[in-house]
């Protein structure tokens, strides 16, 4: 877009620390338990096969994946010398504090008290292995939170006792 001066302004979408949610791999280059993007959401590549070049156009790469965070199956088809994204995988740990308002409390990195990780569903779920932590945090036991972040989403995916207190 032109500005009244005359000048191009460009508008890039970046994150709050500069840095891409992504970067491209070609589909050709993509492996069982490569990361990469599929219908929007980040996922761990389970399947992938690479059909031979047909005698109209290149070689298509089926693709299956589970979303990282909610284990929901994804599969796109592709032409194997396309680029996909790549999502950037992050992986943190929190000292819980409590709960709250169904999320958990916890201190972060700068020693700052956070309330953005929600409780995730599977704290519910009998056969989750997060099943019952936050009745663990609220007790009073000394545990990690363990979180993935990608394309600006984080959730909690295990947890672990501290054993230092």
């Amino acid at each position: 877009t032109m500005s009244a001066e005359g000048e191009v302004d460009t508008e890039y979408e970046v994150s709050g620390s500069g840095a891409s949610l992504t970067r491209p791999i070609q589909a050709s280059a993509l492996r069982k338990g490569s990361r990469v993007v599929l219908k929007g959401k980040p996922c761990k590549v389970s399947e992938i096969s690479i059909s031979k070049t047909g005698k109209h156009g290149s070689a298509k790469a089926h693709i299956v994946g589970y979303d990282i965070f909610t284990n929901k199956k994804a599969e796109d088809i592709c032409p194997s010398t396309s680029n996909m994204e790549e999502p950037i995988v992050s992986k943190f740990e929190y000292e819980a504090s409590y709960t709250e308002d169904g999320f958990f409390v916890y201190i972060d990195e700068k020693g700052e008290e956070q309330r953005n990780l929600r409780i995730p569903a599977a704290c519910e779920d009998k056969e989750h292995k997060l099943f019952g932590l936050n009745k663990k945090i609220d007790d009073g036991e000394a545990i990690i939170l363990c979180t993935i972040k990608a394309m600006g989403q984080e959730e909690v995916v295990d947890y672990k006792e501290n054993r230092q207190t």
